[in-house]
């Protein structure tokens, strides 16, 4: 790739005047129209049509042939991928999930309860799922991390059905260190099938696969318009597409950290990842262009890295850091670094955001392989509506009411006016009735 070949957009910005190219940049849909409409089509026939329907769809869009039976990866395809792994990523694998692991169960959150002003108790507790889905893309890259960030959650929940779907290569087979991944973080079937194919299956159910409970996982822009559309059918994570990253750096930052951390993004493979970077530093921008175009053309994935750069990344020079955290915040990013002067200090003016890492030792890919909390996080401007999958995801919380006579007693006007008010008698009468003699 010649420098040449592309061009990076790079402006001045300023929250009180009107900036056409940020506007658009910040606009990004998190759900495509057109793939929704494909998904659409296709969940239909899945709902109708079952196993027949997934296997033609497999065929049609990953190019796989698979019967029904065939589906599901067998305990001897398992057992060959733990010896075809080598030594090196099983030693990966295992601090990983130790870390990940340790995360989660600090993470979980205990039943509880407190006393009611007459001597019941209120509170809450959490029973996992029964059986959950995790979709693992598998596709332009085999993710193991992926497997590692949803499965273990799950396990350390509790769930006693952990079910993952993920492509088959040409050949029908899955990537052998992505199974030993599912394997090791608690899958307990593992069906190979991908895209709206594979949300369909795992929300309606057929013959070669029963239905679950909640879908998570990230994906590209067809799975998360199926996902979008089976929700109610099954419960969802959150909305967790293409891939995104901004920075907020001043003058302080490496200029050649930065562009490494931006083009980490960038190389996932759909064509559509976000890469932003704000900086109070013009001079800062300008150095990180060159070295956008620079590193990208010794990075492997060179096609997808290209379509990032001309259509995706955005370099905003900014009067002041407190202009760049507004910005940052409308943006609303899946990944936020942190690399400014002091970067702790700025922390608690961060409100939207998937997650955040913390000054020029915290990379991004160490949040996407090792650090703990799940990289499975909101994208498309929904992290300032939604937040990234924690081992709670995995748990139902039910509230509960033990109110003693006196309780009931003491609510009693409570409960009658609001009856009274919401014209529903019977309401009130449950409780007085209480209270009648016989």
């Amino acid at each position: 790739m010649t420098q040449n070949k592309v061009s990076i957009r790079r402006v001045r910005w300023n929250p009180d005047k009107n900036s056409p190219v940020v506007n658009r940049f910040l606009k990004r849909p998190p759900f495509d129209a057109q793939a929704e409409e494909t998904a659409r089509s296709v969940l239909e026939d899945i709902r109708k049509q079952g196993n027949q329907a997934i296997v033609r769809y497999i065929k049609e869009f990953d190019g796989v042939t698979v019967s029904a039976r065939g589906l599901q990866v067998t305990s001897k395809e398992i057992r060959e991928a733990r010896n075809a792994v080598d030594r090196e990523f099983k030693l990966a694998v295992t601090e990983a999930h130790k870390r990940i692991t340790r995360f989660a169960k600090a993470g979980l959150r205990n039943d509880w309860s407190i006393s009611s002003p007459k001597g019941g108790i209120l509170g809450e507790q959490y029973v996992p799922y029964d059986r959950i889905g995790a979709y693992i893309p598998g596709g332009t890259a085999p993710l193991a991390s992926t497997a590692l960030m949803t499965l273990t959650l799950a396990r350390v929940a509790g769930v006693p059905e952990i079910v993952a779907c993920t492509p088959a290569d040409k050949e029908g087979q899955v990537n052998p260190y992505l199974l030993y991944a599912l394997d090791t973080a608690g899958a307990t079937e593992i069906y190979r099938m991908g895209g709206i194919q594979a949300i369909g299956a795992m929300a309606y159910g057929a013959k070669a696969i029963r239905r679950v409970q909640k879908i998570v996982g990230p994906g590209g822009p067809y799975v998360t318009a199926a996902k979008r559309l089976v929700y109610g059918q099954v419960a969802l994570d959150s909305v967790a597409g293409p891939s995104e990253i901004a920075i907020l750096a001043d003058h302080s930052a490496s200029p050649v950290h930065v562009a490494a951390d931006l083009l980490s993004q960038a190389e996932h493979g759909t064509g559509q990842e976000k890469v932003l970077l704000v900086t109070s530093s013009a001079r800062l921008a300008e150095s990180v262009e060159k070295e956008l175009l620079r590193q990208s053309e010794t990075l492997s994935r060179e096609r997808p890295v290209r379509e990032v750069l001309r259509k995706g990344t955005l370099l905003v020079v900014v009067e002041t850091l407190d202009h760049g955290m507004d910005l940052i915040n409308r943006f609303a990013p899946e990944h936020f670094e942190l690399l400014v002067h002091q970067p702790r200090a700025w922390l608690k003016k961060v409100r939207c955001a998937g997650a955040v890492f913390v000054g020029q030792w915290t990379p991004e890919c160490a949040g996407d392989y090792v650090a703990g909390p799940s990289h499975v996080l909101p994208t498309g401007g929904t992290a300032a509506l939604f937040s990234g999958l924690t081992v709670d995801d995995f748990r139902r919380r039910t509230s509960v009411v033990s109110f003693t006579s006196a309780d009931l007693k003491d609510a009693l006007p409570v409960i009658e006016a609001f009856g009274r008010v919401e014209g529903l008698d019977g309401h009130v009468r449950s409780a007085r009735v209480r209270f009648e003699s016989p």
